[in-house]
């Protein structure tokens, strides 16, 4: 079963077990979401990514313009330890560190949630790379990757799924990042980049690696 088998097949489980309430409120948020244009607002090839310093799951500060010095970064920005879809997403990303640390690169994800659930997602799902602490979604709003929560997915989440986003993030906001992948090359210029509004999809690294092996 390939990785994309494997995410139609997590969608039919999670959404089989689902009330109709539920997924009616869950598809009409995320059809507002893709409705919202904030697709338009992603950065594009050729675009410069912000400069960054942020802490990764050890408290260590990692910047963009020091790891850019030691070759092209890969960041892939995640929802939370709490997403089966993510989850899915970081262990298939997990499987190719090896061939992309090999041609240069250095990969971390990206989260708004706090270092001791980033450890926690590192733990359980054995990652062999980095997770990086983005306060507020402050590098996924510049990237324009943030979204706010609403009513009433926002109830859904905090008393049905008990996530509180409150509590992960360490803030009152309950945004999160749309899922992306960003590689950036010499200069901090943006050689790939995707992202998606609908949660449950989740590409393919073969692009990523493709684009990769020609810097």
């Amino acid at each position: 079963m390939n990785f994309q088998e494997k995410l139609q097949s997590l969608v039919e489980r999670i959404e089989g077990n689902m009330s109709a309430e539920s997924l009616k409120i869950m598809h009409k948020a995320t059809q507002e979401l893709v409705a919202s244009g904030i697709q338009e607002g992603v950065l594009k090839t050729n675009d410069q990514i912000p400069l960054f310093a942020l802490h990764d799951q050890n408290g260590s500060i990692q910047s963009s313009e020091e790891l850019l010095k030691q070759g092209p970064l890969i960041l892939t920005f995640y929802r939370g330890f709490w997403c089966p879809y993510c989850n899915a997403d970081l262990v298939n990303l997990n499987k190719h560190v090896q061939e992309i640390e090999y041609l240069g690169a250095k990969l971390f994800a990206v989260s708004p949630e706090l270092p001791v659930y980033s450890q926690k997602i590192i733990s359980t799902q054995r990652l062999k790379y980095g997770i990086l602490y983005d306060s507020n979604n402050q590098l996924a709003a510049q990237i324009g990757l943030k979204w706010f929560m609403k009513e009433p997915l926002k109830s859904l989440y905090r008393d049905q799924f008990n996530i509180n986003l409150n509590q992960y993030h360490g803030d009152q906001e309950w945004a999160l990042p749309m899922p992306a992948r960003v590689l950036v090359g010499k200069g901090g210029i943006i050689k790939y980049i995707e992202s998606d509004p609908d949660y449950r999809k989740r590409p393919n690294v073969d692009a990523l690696i493709k684009v990769l092996k020609t810097l």
